[in-house]
């Protein structure tokens, strides 16, 4: 019997099992192709966006520096704008000194001055004095007039540098910060595609083990029952298994969460059974007389126990808290196997329960009568 369950613990379900199984598996295969692409583009836009942010601050390197020399210039213009205001200062009281003077000259008369009998070299003198002071007069006015358009001229250039300094500085931050929100969400796309990825590789692989180890065990139990002494083909009622459809019991009391077909779990592989979610503890009964040929952990499985009833049919109990049966110890309908529970990392409490023939697992729910 030992040599029995150390045959029994290779793994597998029948060519129809393990082909829809290897059809769920080359439809995640192809799924993750898919996601390879999806990573691959997201790699190719954030390679982009970071060339972008290169070049943005780069740009934006460029337009400080822009920033700097205008702001440079405008100290230039700051300091050219002291001077003129003291220059123009200057022009100034230069211009009221040569008014005041011009105003105490006065305008020469020329006929009364030959009338007054005044010395005729005098008067000429006045009016070259005169003169030069209208002229220096008018110099110093326009050259006030220069300085001052000069001044408004400086003041209206450095505005215009100030405010394109802070244009171009603030549509340069805010073009990186674009950029950088850009590469930050394609940062997270390309992140979360790769843990899909991941995931989706580590739900291929343990698929793939658990064919492998799923068809080691069948094909182990069907060699051992070809070897051993044949269970009874009665059940206790006096009939065959095959003779029993539409007549078994659900293994267990609770509610039928899960059915035969249906996506079994987060990997997405189709049920081979039903799931009935139950509190923990709850006794799981022997549909069917028979024998236990496997009583064992398995991945993906858990506590699981499997019964031989004869003509090739078997019952399985899988997710159990506790197996109370060991392999060869013959069963009757309705004995306790295990007690229901969430071993092997099912996220409900509960049992997992199928029923095969020749390996090929079938709809529990076709030969059970809930009523």
């Amino acid at each position: 019997m030992v040599a029995f369950a150390a045959l029994a613990v290779q793994a597998a379900p029948s060519e129809r099992d393990l082909e829809q199984l290897r059809t769920r598996i080359d439809a995640l295969q192809s799924e993750l192709d898919q996601k390879e692409a999806a990573r691959a583009e997201a790699r190719d836009a954030l390679r982009e966006s970071e060339r972008a942010i290169s070049n943005a601050n780069r740009t934006l390197a460029g337009l400080q520096k822009e920033s700097r020399d205008l702001q440079t210039q405008s100290a230039r213009l700051a300091q050219r704008h002291k001077v003129l205001e003291q220059s123009l200062a200057e022009r100034q009281a230069a211009a009221e000194r040569v008014l005041a003077a011009r105003q105490a000259l006065g305008t020469p008369d020329v006929l009364r001055a030959a009338l007054s009998g005044d010395d005729p070299a005098d008067f000429g003198r006045r009016l070259v004095y005169v003169g030069y002071v209208s002229r220096a007069a008018a110099a110093v006015l326009a050259s006030y007039r220069a300085n001052l358009d000069a001044l408004v001229g400086l003041e209206r250039e450095a505005q215009v540098k100030r405010e394109r300094a802070r244009a171009v500085e603030q549509a340069s931050r805010a073009d990186r910060q674009r950029i950088l929100r850009e590469r930050e969400a394609r940062r997270k796309v390309l992140a979360r595609t790769s843990g899909e990825i991941r995931k989706s590789r580590r739900q291929i692989d343990t698929l793939r083990s658990d064919e492998a180890r799923l068809s080691r065990l069948i094909e182990g139990i069907g060699r051992v029952l070809a070897r051993v002494e044949a269970v009874p083909e009665k059940s206790s009622q006096g009939d065959t298994f095959s003779n029993l459809k539409g007549k078994l019991r659900l293994p267990v009391r609770g509610e039928l969460t899960g059915r035969f077909g249906a996506p079994r779990g987060a990997s997405g592989i189709e049920a081979k059974g039903v799931f009935i979610r139950a509190r923990a503890g709850e006794p799981v009964r022997a549909v069917a007389r028979g024998q236990v040929v496997y009583a064992d952990w398995m991945r993906g499985f858990g506590n699981l126990l499997i019964v031989d009833h004869g003509e090739d049919y078997l019952s399985v109990y899988a997710n159990n808290e506790s197996l109370l049966k060991t392999v060869g110890d013959p069963v009757t309908t309705g004995d306790v196997l295990a007690t229901t529970g969430a071993s092997g990392g099912n996220e409900e409490t509960g049992l997992y329960f199928e029923l095969r023939h020749l390996g090929r697992a079938f709809d529990p729910l076709r030969w059970v009568k809930l009523k």
